[in-house]
């Protein structure tokens, strides 16, 4: 409830937040983790911005990122797909 004794809404079911668990990237089998890296790397509008590089380049930077905890994968699941995202 609000001051105004109003309800906060509730999650609206056109909220694209997603529900997922956390997936150990170490736990996934090598070649999955790499298709997953790749497919995320090659997203239309994904932004190396001056960087650019190789996809192989891409894929070692993710897995870079992967190992210091700056990027998770996570399941998403509503959508029943896997993302990896920034650690917050």
């Amino acid at each position: 409830m609000t001051k105004n004794n109003q309800k906060q809404p509730q999650g609206n079911p056109t909220d694209h937040h997603e529900k997922g668990v956390d997936v150990p990237y170490d736990r996934l089998d090598p070649e999955t983790l790499r298709r997953l890296i790749q497919e995320f790397v090659t997203r239309d509008g994904f932004d190396w911005g001056e960087t650019g590089g190789t996809l192989e380049d891409k894929v070692r930077e993710v897995l870079h990122q992967l190992r210091s905890k700056q990027v998770k994968v996570v399941f998403d699941l509503t959508s029943q797909t896997a993302n990896i995202v920034v650690c917050r």
